[in-house]
């Protein structure tokens, strides 16, 4: 018997790590629900996959656009959802700019939590949410400082995750806070040493071996588990 394909919603799918996931699952016959910020048409790189349904202009740090995104899926099911949206401001302690500390702390540790929330009538038994965050929001990790903003944000992330994992244990979901490597991405200023195919294999490879018994973890993309 054939298994039942499966839907995916990714965030942040318009480029870098996103883009290749729903280019991943996609492959794989899953249905994908690409979210991507901007406005207007998705592009051309996701109105060529099949399997892929663009939600354009989804502005993840309002409140009002991710419960509109919650209510457009209202009675559909998500079995992966995967909160991969953030941005990075460098800085250090000279330069560090407190508005920017608090666009990263809105973007990559506020909204994922909103989303999952706004999505949670959705998720069931089986469901999985991964969060992509970064092992510079790990404490015990940070071995050169600077990056206020986003170490905070990350580690705020991770933060989240582990409550999500607990409360979401009694319907069934397994959480995944996972770090995809040093991606080329635009983010990066493509200043990494990992493609984003090659992240989005290893942490798809991560959520599909997620379970209720390793819920709430900490994983590098390549399996490694990191430090808090």
């Amino acid at each position: 018997m054939a298994e039942a394909t499966r839907t995916v919603l990714v965030t942040g799918a318009n480029r870098g790590i996103g883009l290749a996931l729903a280019r991943l699952y996609a492959g794989r016959g899953d249905r994908v629900i690409a979210v991507c910020r901007a406005p207007g048409a998705p592009p051309a790189a996701l109105t060529a996959l099949a399997n892929v349904e663009a939600e354009t202009g989804v502005e993840l740090t309002s409140d009002a656009a991710v419960a509109a995104l919650g209510k457009r899926r209202a009675g559909q099911r998500i079995d992966v959802l995967v909160a991969n949206a953030g941005i990075l401001r460098e800085d250090d302690l000279e330069t560090v700019d407190l508005a920017d500390v608090r666009e990263q702390l809105e973007v990559n540790a506020i909204a994922p939590l909103r989303v999952a929330r706004a999505l949670l009538p959705s998720l069931g038994a089986g469901s999985k949410v991964a969060l992509i965050t970064s092992r510079m929001g790990s404490i015990g990790d940070n071995t050169s400082g600077g990056y206020f903003g986003y170490r905070m944000s990350k580690a705020a992330l991770n933060a989240a995750g582990v409550s999500l994992a607990h409360d979401l244990r009694a319907r069934g979901v397994a959480v995944a806070i996972l770090h995809p490597g040093y991606v080329r991405t635009d983010m990066t200023a493509n200043a990494g040493n990992v493609a984003p195919d090659e992240a989005a294999r290893g942490l798809a490879a991560r959520i599909d071996e997620l379970t209720l018994a390793t819920s709430g973890g900490f994983w590098h993309a390549s399996g490694q588990r990191l430090p808090w």
